[in-house]
């Protein structure tokens, strides 16, 4: 029978240091996460790392690291000693040149529960992904895992109400989406808190929209390691919403914090069987929905 309740945390964190360090300091959030009782954990966004995109640098690409090799190796690890389902998100080396914005989900076992390779890839000021990434080709899934059905999207996808449509629709009961989103220093005053809130209402949007848990694990801290910027002021605010976006816990905005909430799938059940968004859907008139623009 699968499970009714199982608990899931979102870890907010300071990343601002080497690959190694880094490793051994999510090993053990997550082992805190799994001794207060969670089941599915997710990291922030490219876990491994200082946020590299602020610049593009080929020398950035060091950083990543090919399938099922070091990340893999020592989360599949934990999560099996643990029993816990964990989300890693990695910078993915493909291949020469192919490189990608990549999550393992790894199931209880240790084994590998599913892929996600980011679909969306933002190039804005500071956050020039679209340097580093290339954009994901395994489409939008929900990975079944031990623990329940989990909706793996990243960052830039928490945008896109069709990425959280696509993977509500193959059953996902929670979408997870590790994160690495902040000011501008410069511009917080001006535009942050705009920025910040809306960042929230949009997952809060998903979370109605679909009738699903959604859950945000963003990173904190500031990171300006480039001489003559100001860098990026991580915003933290980690947060998971219920089905009706209904706030489940918060984290604050600069500390580093392990926020735990429970998924009832009879609660869920309950709300789409209210608010039936899914069965009013007008299948047949969304076609248009595949271009660019309607002209």
């Amino acid at each position: 029978m699968p499970n009714k309740k199982y608990k899931i945390a979102v870890i907010q964190l300071n990343l601002n240091d080497v690959a190694e360090n880094n490793l051994k300091k999510c090993l053990s959030w997550v082992r805190d996460a799994a001794s207060q009782g969670a089941e599915v954990i997710s990291l922030p966004e490219l876990y491994s790392s200082h946020y590299f995109c602020q610049s593009e640098d080929v020398n950035n690409f060091a950083l990543a690291e090919p399938l099922y090799s070091t990340s893999f190796i020592a989360f599949s690890a934990l999560a099996k000693e643990l029993g816990v389902v964990i989300i890693v998100p990695f910078f993915e080396k493909r291949m020469a040149g192919i490189y990608h914005n990549s999550a393992y989900i790894i199931d209880t076992d240790g084994s590998e529960a599913g892929l996600y390779r980011k679909m969306h890839i933002p190039d804005d000021p500071h956050f020039y992904e679209k340097f580093y990434f290339t954009p994901g080709d395994l489409g939008f899934k929900t990975i079944p895992t031990q623990k329940g059905k989990i909706g793996t999207l990243i960052c830039w996808d928490q945008w896109y109400p069709e990425a959280a449509r696509l993977t509500a629709l193959q059953g996902a009961e929670v979408l997870f989406y590790p994160t690495a989103i902040g000011w501008h220093p410069l511009e917080k005053e001006q535009y942050g808190e705009n920025q910040q809130g809306a960042w929230m209402n949009v997952m809060k949007g998903h979370a109605v929209a679909n009738g699903v848990y959604v859950a945000a694990a963003n990173r904190i801290g500031l990171e300006q390691y480039i001489e003559g910027t100001a860098g990026i002021q991580f915003w933290g605010s980690s947060f998971i919403a219920g089905p009706q976006g209904e706030i489940l816990a918060q984290a604050s905005t600069d500390k580093e914090e392990i926020l735990i909430a429970e998924v009832d799938l009879d609660l869920q059940e309950n709300v789409r069987q209210n608010w039936p968004f899914f069965r009013d859907r007008r299948i047949d008139a969304y076609g248009d929905i595949t271009k660019r623009a309607i002209d």
